[in-house]
């Protein structure tokens, strides 16, 4: 079943965007199920969970952070995941820098955008992105490195708003790209798009889609996870 979704989604995406399989709350078996399917990009929403399963699948496995990130849950990913999608402030990266420098990392962030009329979901606002990336404190560290942007849509059934709001991210992304990392090949990820609505991301530019229960089925909650 999962390596059979896996290939029909595989199969709806160009080139240019990569798929993430987001696995929270997932068992590891289903995720080893993914990985026999061919499957390397994998996202977690919780730093625990993400070092548990880190520990005993394969270490070929690019590992996503996804979700709302605490500064004291830092320690438990910075070895060895790949990025983090979900900067929201100046004291989170200040805290992901410095913690990466124990390990001489430099490792890659987005920088998450509000773009939903929820207000429960994090991120910046266009002015607060353009305040961090401003500050001397960003331009003292030397173990991130920003590479675009992220944004979660709303939740509805209205595609009109979420493909405005997808195009909006998109337009972040493109002035971003041209005040400060003009010069930058690396700055070139837009990561939006879910189950519901990952075809109008990919549409609308998205260079990652976070795709889940169109995979492994319906949440599962109540994974142990060790402190």
């Amino acid at each position: 079943m999962i390596a059979d979704n896996l290939n029909k989604i595989r199969k709806t995406l160009p080139d240019t965007t990569r798929l993430i399989a987001v696995s929270k709350t997932k068992p590891v078996e289903d995720l080893k199920e993914a990985y026999d399917a061919g499957q390397r990009l994998f996202g977690e929403n919780k730093a625990q969970e993400m070092r548990d399963k880190h520990a005993v699948l394969p270490e070929d496995i690019e590992w996503h952070f996804i979700g709302h990130l605490q500064t004291n849950k830092i320690k438990y990913i910075i070895p060895y995941v790949s990025m983090i999608h979900s900067i929201d402030s100046l004291e989170l990266l200040q805290a992901v820098d410095k913690e990466a420098a124990k390990h001489n990392r430099v490792v890659d962030c987005l920088l998450q955008f509000h773009i939903a009329t929820e207000e429960t979901k994090f991120g910046l606002s266009m002015e607060e992105a353009e305040a961090l990336l401003q500050s001397d404190a960003y331009r003292q560290m030397q173990h991130v490195r920003i590479v675009g942007v992220m944004g979660m849509a709303t939740n509805t059934t209205d595609m009109d708003l979420v493909r405005s709001e997808f195009r909006h991210l998109k337009t972040i992304h493109t002035e971003l790209k041209q005040r400060y990392f003009a010069h930058s090949d690396a700055f070139k990820e837009v990561s939006m798009g879910m189950s519901h609505d990952y075809p109008i991301a990919v549409e609308e530019g998205s260079t990652m889609v976070r795709v889940g229960s169109s995979i492994f089925g319906a949440r599962q909650y109540g994974i142990k996870v060790n402190d």
